[in-house]
């Protein structure tokens, strides 16, 4: 049988939402990783850095802004034995300038994704996808990269009816 890991990043604290800024105890994208595990059955896996970046969005996205140009690779507080079992994966994230966060390439870099069936998902404020998923393929060389499904993080909690599509079209629905 297929098995399905959801792999993601997420971000709580300060957040950006539509023009201000507002505290949240969830990230967008935990939010629709939620989402999808009421919708499919998975396992799941949250990327969290050893030294996370600041509760404060401007300073964290100035600290997300230096670990991309100096192409950091942040150290994970764990990460999954294997992932070997899988057969799929939904890698889901935030958009830190026009990519993945730096921790999301850590995590990928760490495993070989050959043969396997990647499925990204970006959540953010109007960025879309950015450059994510051409540097999905290139850390992953083997994998087959499904095109991504872009969600407005702001209506993460509205998600549902998009993902419940992609998911279908993606043969796990």
């Amino acid at each position: 049988m297929a098995k399905t890991l959801i792999a993601f990043f997420s971000r709580a604290d300060e957040n950006y939402f539509g023009g201000a800024m507002r505290y949240v105890k969830v990230g967008n994208t935990e939010i629709v990783c939620n989402t999808i595990k009421e919708l499919i059955p998975a396992d799941s896996f949250k990327i969290e850095m050893m030294a996370p970046y600041s509760p404060v969005y401007m300073t964290c996205i100035e600290e997300a802004k230096r670990d991309l140009r100096a192409k950091a690779r942040p150290e994970l507080v764990s990460l999954p034995e294997s992932i070997d079992a899988y057969d799929t994966v939904v890698l889901a994230y935030p958009n830190y300038w026009g990519t993945m966060p730096m921790a999301v390439f850590t995590f990928l870099e760490a495993f070989d994704f050959s043969g396997k069936t990647i499925l990204p998902l970006c959540t953010n404020e109007g960025s879309g996808m950015g450059g994510s998923e051409r540097d999905i393929k290139k850390t992953c060389p083997g994998a087959n990269v499904k095109a991504g499904l872009s969600v407005t993080g702001s209506q993460a909690v509205n998600s549902a009816a998009g993902v419940k599509r992609w998911l279908s079209a993606n043969g796990l629905l």
